[in-house]
């Protein structure tokens, strides 16, 4: 081996930790980006859930009619 290989072989070694500290940060950013995603969308899908009960359980096209008269104008 010439001494031009054995100095790109040492230098690719002693980088060789700094590299594993970027893979592991990465793929911690990684897991952690999935994990929030996933727990959005459970408690989206929770929500959707709870809005389909609530309206499921309350009567009524969701508009106020107590503020209308018998012919549909506006009370003061």
């Amino acid at each position: 081996m010439t001494v031009r290989r054995l100095a790109l072989i040492a230098l690719l070694a002693a980088s060789a930790p700094a590299l594993s500290g970027c893979l592991i940060i990465g793929g911690t950013a990684l897991v952690a980006g999935t994990a929030v995603g996933v727990a959005g969308d459970t408690l989206q899908f929770a929500g959707n859930v709870g809005e389909g009960v609530v309206r499921a359980a309350i009567p009524g096209d969701g508009e106020d009619d107590e503020d209308e008269d018998r012919d549909g104008r506006q009370r003061d």
